[in-house]
């Protein structure tokens, strides 16, 4: 018995061994508009390391939380001197205006020097593109104004690889990402 307690427990670790959680995901090229109503997408984020996630203006729950932690991040990064791009993609596109995601982001910072907020994009567009690119779900209910998406910061890295996904809704992942972060320079 002992013999397959220890087969079932090697067979484990040898399936474990195969689920890289940082496994990379290389991103096709995008460009949409920003808060400031200039194109803007991988052209622009060529060579740089950034962090992305997926929100909207109008949310009645977890976004606001979630670019707060983004502005943490933003503070945090600068204290450090490293030098980290911000995108925040917006899952209801024909609600999210470049002025109405320009408002929301003064809310949360008065720096958006590297802090790009997406849209000008279909909904179909968005859902299609955080599935494809990011392996995320964002769903816009016919009846609801709310969206369903993923809570996940992704860490990209300068060549368009998605290298790390942190869940917002388990906790604190800032020293986690400062220090990938720090691997990719």
């Amino acid at each position: 018995m002992n013999k397959n307690r220890y087969l079932i427990i090697a067979l484990a670790l040898v399936m474990l061994a195969g689920c890289n959680p940082q496994k990379t995901f290389q991103m096709e090229s995008f460009a949409f508009t920003n808060q400031n109503e200039e194109e803007f997408g991988t052209e622009e984020l060529k060579g740089k390391v950034w962090i992305a996630d997926f929100i909207f203006t109008s949310c009645d729950t977890i976004c606001p939380p979630m670019t707060a932690s983004m502005a943490t991040l933003q503070e945090k990064f600068r204290e450090e001197e490293i030098n980290v791009e911000f995108v925040s993609f917006s899952v209801d596109p024909t609600v999210d205006t470049p002025q109405k995601l320009n408002n929301y982001l003064k809310n949360f910072t008065d720096d958006d020097s590297n802090w790009n907020m997406l849209t000008g994009y279909s909904q179909e567009e968005i859902e299609i593109f955080a599935r494809d690119e990011f392996q995320t779900l964002v769903q816009k209910p016919e009846t609801s104004n709310q969206v369903i998406h993923g809570s996940d910061f992704f860490l990209v890295d300068q060549n368009g690889g998605i290298v790390g996904t942190y869940s917002f809704i388990q906790g604190d992942s800032t020293d986690e990402l400062i220090k990938d972060v720090n691997r990719l320079f």
